[in-house]
């Protein structure tokens, strides 16, 4: 029993040290700890918030709490039901939602219904005007298409999106061999579910550079981050 008691303190020990003890690649500079908004709705797939919400999260976890605070964010506070049964409830509604620094438009088969929803559309819109930068996964890219984001711009959504998107904007310019893309100055889009971790692994890197991102996927066991 002393020594079972041993070992789990010695490796809690060794969690804390290592983290601690991590220095930043720009640790001359004040780390400025951004907020993450993660749009969900009905029918959102769920790994297209889930994968983003886990490496942001984790990222934060295992270098001190110091760089976000993630959130989800939906037009109201009730349960969202999301693909295959999924309950999940919301941090904030469009109400009471502060200004995020980086947006999160999930996607899924409930997009549809989000671009023909004005008052989610008005406060999407406001959402990515105010963010810092704005990604969205897989189909959450019709919705920047329906905003009139993507108009003359390289995007990236789930594959059998592009026809869809195509002739709502005939200007945007699919990127179908990639995984994701950056579409602007401050707007990414990714490909379908599983490629909005491998841009979420992308922004925490572009944020605070590959060492992080690289403990990231160590800690996380993924091996799709290079």
């Amino acid at each position: 029993m002393r020594t079972l008691l041993f070992l789990v303190l010695a490796i809690s020990f060794q969690t804390v040290k290592a983290s601690s003890s991590y220095k930043f690649h720009n640790d001359s500079t004040e780390i400025k700890k951004r907020t993450v908004g993660i749009l969900i709705f009905k029918n959102a797939e769920v790994l297209d918030f889930a994968g983003p919400f886990e490496v942001f999260s984790v990222s934060n976890q295992i270098h001190n709490n110091k760089l976000f605070d993630v959130s989800v964010v939906a037009k109201t506070k009730e349960p969202i039901v999301a693909m295959n049964g999924l309950s999940v409830n919301p941090d904030y509604s469009f109400e009471d939602a502060p200004t995020f620094d980086i947006l999160i438009i999930s996607g899924g088969m409930g997009a549809s219904l989000v671009v023909k929803d004005k008052e989610a559309l008005k406060w999407i819109d406001k959402a990515v005007k105010k963010s810092e930068l704005t990604m969205s996964v897989c189909t959450g890219a019709a919705i920047l298409g329906k905003l009139g984001l993507l108009e003359g711009k390289p995007y990236c959504t789930h594959n059998t999106v592009y026809p869809f998107i195509e002739k709502m904007v005939p200007t945007a310019k699919p990127q179908k061999e990639k995984r994701f893309i950056q579409s602007d100055e401050k707007l990414y889009t990714s490909a379908g579910i599983s490629a909005g971790i491998d841009l979420s692994f992308h922004i925490v890197e572009k944020l605070h550079g590959k060492e992080v991102a690289s403990n990231t996927a160590q800690y996380m066991e993924y091996k799709g981050y290079k």
